[in-house]
C-alpha cells in the first residue's frame, strides 16, 4: 500500500517527494495570498494611513473674535462739567390762548462720546419770574423713568417739549382743578432747565399776552 511516508509507485521514491514538495509549496503560495488579499496592510482601523488619504490637520484661528457693534460703540459716563444745557420754547411770545412749548437741549463739550442718563428722572424745567420761582416740572411729575443717552461731541440733542398750561405749581396742588393761573398780559417770564447736578448758565425769557 502507498503512504505519504512510503509512497509505491514505478518511479523512484524521490521524484514522489519531489512532486509533493512542489504541490505543498503550491499549496502554501495560495493561502498566503489569499491571505493577504483578505487582511490588506493599511486597510483596517489600526493600519497606517495610506499616503493619498492623509488628511491635514486644520490649524486653529489664532484671531480674536470681531467685538460686537454693541461693545465697540459702548462709552463712558458724560463728566458733568462737559455737559452744557440750553433752556428752550417754541415761540418768544404768546397769545392769550397758546400755552408755551418748553423743553432743553443737551450736548457734550469734551472730545469723546460720552452716555448720560437725559431721563425725566434726572429733568427740570423751572419758570420764574424775578426772583420767584412760579412753576417746574419736578412738583407734579408722574411717571419718571430713566434714559441713557449717548452724545457725540458738540452735537446738541433735544429733550421732548411738554406744555406749561400758564398756573403756579406746587406739590401740594397736583391734584387740584382749579390752580391758579398766572399774570399775563404782557408779563416776562424765564425758563431755566437742569439735568441731574447740571444746570443751565443762562435763562431763555418770554412773554405771556
Amino acid at each position: 500500500m502507498s503512504t505519504f511516508r512510503n509512497p509505491v509507485g514505478p518511479q523512484e521514491p524521490q521524484v514522489y517527494w519531489r512532486r509533493r514538495l512542489a504541490v505543498g509549496v503550491g499549496i502554501l503560495a495560495v493561502i498566503i495570498i489569499v491571505i493577504l488579499i483578505i487582511v490588506r496592510p493599511g486597510s483596517g482601523g489600526s493600519g497606517a494611513a495610506s499616503p493619498g488619504s492623509t488628511k491635514k490637520p486644520v490649524a486653529e484661528s489664532s484671531a480674536s473674535p470681531s467685538p460686537s457693534p454693541s461693545s465697540t460703540a459702548s462709552t463712558g459716563d458724560c463728566l458733568p462739567a462737559n455737559i452744557k444745557l440750553e433752556a428752550v420754547t417754541d415761540n418768544t411770545t404768546y397769545g392769550s390762548a397758546v400755552n408755551p412749548m418748553i423743553g432743553m437741549t443737551i450736548t457734550n463739550t469734551g472730545s469723546k462720546t460720552c452716555t448720560v442718563n437725559a431721563g425725566t428722572t434726572q429733568q427740570n424745567l423751572v419758570v420764574t419770574s424775578g426772583s420767584e420761582t412760579i412753576w417746574q416740572s419736578k412738583d407734579c411729575q408722574v411717571n419718571a423713568v430713566d434714559f441713557s443717552q449717548v452724545l457725540e461731541p458738540n452735537k446738541p440733542v433735544s429733550t421732548p417739549t411738554i406744555a406749561w398750561d400758564r398756573t403756579r405749581s406746587a406739590p401740594s396742588t397736583c391734584a387740584a382743578t382749579d390752580k391758579p393761573k398766572v399774570t399775563a398780559g404782557g408779563a416776562s417770564y424765564h425758563l431755566s432747565v437742569s439735568l441731574g447736578q447740571v444746570k443751565s448758565k443762562q435763562t431763555v425769557q418770554f412773554i405771556l399776552n
